[in-house]
Order: C-alpha cells, then sequence, then structure tokens
C-alpha cells in the first residue's frame, strides 16, 4: 500500500510510521512521499533524513486556497497513493482533493470524535472538564475532524493534568492506533472506502 504523507509540524506520528515500516511492522506499507503546506517543516526533514522523498506545497505562494488545493492535489497524484495521510496537516482540504483520492484520505485527532473537533481538541477537553479523552483515526472529508471513524481509543485525564502532559500521553496512543489503522487497510483486515478514483 502506497501513502503519501502530509505534515505541517514536527511529523513525530510520521517518525512511528517511517520506524513501523524500517522495523518491518508495516511490511505491506510504503511512504511514497511526505509532503508539506509550509517550508522548513522538521516533518520534511525527518522524512528526508530517512531517505524518502519529500515536497513542499507552500499555501502562502497561491493566491487563493483553491489554486493551492489544486495544486496539492496534482503534486499529491504524482506519486500514485492509495492512502493520502494528515499527520498533524493542519489544513483543511477540498471535498474535489479527496474525492481525487477515492475518499481514501486519512486523517488522526486528539479526541474522541465528535467530541472536541478543531486545532485545540486536548485544550478543549479539559476546559469541558471531562474524565476521559483520546484519539481517533478516521477518514477525512472536507469538513473539521468529521468523516467516518475507523478507531479510537480512549484516554483517562488525571487529577490536576495540564494539556501539555495529557497530549503527549494521548500522542503516543495516537501513533500507535495509526500504525494498527494502517497494517489493516494494507492487510485487507480494515476495509478502504469503496470509491471510484477520479481522473
Amino acid at each position: 500500500m502506497r501513502i503519501v504523507v502530509l505534515v505541517s509540524g514536527t511529523g513525530s506520528n510520521l517518525q512511528a510510521v517511517i520506524d513501523a515500516v524500517k522495523a518491518g511492522e508495516l511490511a505491506d506499507v510504503e511512504i511514497a512521499a511526505v509532503g508539506a503546506d509550509r517550508e522548513d517543516t522538521y516533518g520534511v526533514e525527518r522524512a528526508s533524513e530517512a531517505g524518502v522523498e519529500t515536497f513542499v506545497v507552500n499555501f502562502n505562494s497561491f493566491p487563493t486556497r483553491a489554486e493551492w488545493d489544486q495544486a496539492l492535489a496534482d503534486r499529491v497524484a504524482e506519486y500514485a497513493p492509495d492512502v493520502v495521510v494528515s499527520s498533524g496537516f493542519m489544513r483543511i482540504v477540498s471535498a474535489d482533493f479527496i474525492e481525487r483520492f477515492g475518499g481514501r484520505y486519512l486523517n488522526t485527532h486528539p479526541a474522541l470524535l465528535p467530541a472536541f473537533p478543531g486545532a485545540h481538541g486536548v485544550r478543549d477537553a479539559l476546559a469541558y472538564g471531562v474524565k476521559v479523552t483520546g484519539c481517533t483515526v478516521h477518514w477525512a472529508d472536507a469538513g473539521v475532524d468529521t468523516g467516518p471513524v475507523i478507531a479510537q481509543e480512549a484516554v483517562a485525564i488525571a487529577d490536576g493534568e495540564d494539556e501539555e502532559s495529557l497530549h503527549e500521553r494521548i500522542k503516543v496512543v495516537e501513533r500507535r492506533l495509526l500504525i494498527d489503522v494502517l497494517r489493516g487497510l494494507a492487510t485487507g483486515s480494515i476495509p478502504a472506502p469503496v470509491t471510484v478514483l477520479a481522473d
């Protein structure tokens, strides 16, 4: 299964996937490329160090979101991925982008969706006062952290826990869950969306 991974930041989930591929835990997964929406991300640096091809489609280099979205889709399509993975990718792509890849746009989120969507899922869960949060791996659509859930795992919130410590504990679970989902997709134990790929 060929994947293209999209990042906006440090790429800690990406590193976990790179390590799992190298260790043979994801023997049926090939990272075709890693792309970013801005220059100088550590995620792209991690990929380069691992010998993975990289590219940047800088959001700020395009006059409109639609033109950036089209350019990103064109660049991703060059690698003919079976699945596109949003790994801390902080941009919403269009429905056209997702349709172009057969609806196979995978996202991770540090909350139990549909609760606490958006960029501050951990902070929002703490502010609300819930005792349990967690992480979600799902098929993304053009909404904000919406789309069919594939897998979730709960993480209990400790008394007095701050956002940073909770987020770090969630990330540990999130990385493992992402690898489990990728393995399941690659082996067929988790079904991919049945969608005709766009030309």
